[in-house]
């Protein structure tokens, strides 16, 4: 009778490690997440997370990555409908604005920011390229309205950076849970604004195919 075959640990794979520590922010927040326990929860050894991740400040700029990259396929299917401009806006708003108080997205993406000056230039970069893909894709999607006369004659980038900054503003005040600063008064002031200050002065006609 041979042997029996020893079966090998094998580590799951990374997405599912950062799937899991996205799931134990949401249901416990910030604080419940630690190698030892993440460890815990998908079968491996704090020692073996820190041979794939190196440090927390690593695991959390790799698991902001790949939210924002999930995030990021469902903007670019977003931005992509034949739809006018206005209306992705309106839907880029939606996508940016945390759901609520200890919105897991915005909980981390807070987190990283705080950890930022001390986690060295690389991943400085890294977390820039992050919110470089929400500019270039608000620049893009500013651009196409003007071009199409939904949106007045502005300087795309200058207005993206105004606008970002305001939703930056207003999702961290949702984000932390300040009183009288929820989701839907923020998505209404938002909605304002740029009532206020981005259609054009005369409705266009919408070109053939839109």
């Amino acid at each position: 009778m041979s042997p029996p075959v020893r079966r090998r640990n094998v580590a799951p794979p990374r997405e599912a490690v950062l799937a899991a520590a996205m799931a134990t922010i949401a249901e416990r927040g910030l604080d419940a997440l630690t190698m030892a326990g993440l460890g815990r929860e998908v079968g491996m050894s704090s020692g073996h997370l820190l041979y794939y991740f190196g440090t927390k400040d690593e695991l959390l700029l790799r698991m902001l990555e790949w939210s924002e990259g999930r995030l990021g396929a469902e903007r670019a299917a977003l931005l992509a409908r034949p739809a006018p401009a206005a209306e992705r806006l309106t839907g880029y708003v939606g996508l940016y604005v945390p759901d609520g108080p200890r919105d897991p997205r915005w909980t981390l993406r807070l987190e990283v920011w705080n950890r930022s000056a001390g986690m060295g230039e690389e991943a400085g970069a890294r977390q820039a390229a992050v919110e470089s893909a929400w500019h270039r894709d608000l620049v893009a999607l500013l651009a196409e309205g003007i071009s199409y006369g939904e949106f007045r004659p502005v300087d795309p980038d200058r207005f993206a950076v105004r606008l970002r900054a305001l939703l930056d503003g207003l999702s961290v005040h949702v984000a932390v849970g300040l009183p009288g600063t929820g989701r839907e008064r923020t998505l209404v002031h938002i909605g304002e604004f740029l009532a206020e200050t981005l259609p054009a002065t005369e409705p266009p006609d919408p070109p053939d195919g839109r």
